[in-house]
């Protein structure tokens, strides 16, 4: 979970058994993106509601540079319960390896 999600998803997750990781708990609060990206992809995290992470992943994409996949929710479009019913969901029906250089977008439809 990078700087910009809201602690009740991080919290909400954890009560249902998902293993999370903040930025901040990891280290890397300040990392830029592209930074950022990389150490998501290192350890095989994918979560975001950074716009600027978000661009940085729709540039590797384009270019055909690889990283870990990103699932990306604009906090405006998706309410606190949305967020934790689709990445729990997320968490327990796949694996990280299938999110590779996808850019994947919540609520899911």
């Amino acid at each position: 979970m990078d700087v910009h999600v809201r602690r009740a998803v991080t919290d909400g997750l954890r009560l249902r058994a998902v293993d999370v990781l903040t930025a901040r708990e990891d280290g890397a609060e300040r990392l830029d993106d592209s930074s950022l990206l990389d150490r998501a992809a290192e350890l095989g995290r994918v979560f975001t509601q950074d716009d600027d992470l978000l661009a940085e992943a729709a540039r590797r994409q384009r270019n055909a540079e690889h990283f870990s996949g990103l699932i990306y929710a604009h906090q405006l479009n998706i309410t606190i319960g949305e967020s934790v019913e689709s990445l729990e969901l997320i968490a327990v029906a796949s694996e990280p390896e299938e999110w590779l250089d996808r850019l994947t977008y919540l609520p899911l439809r």
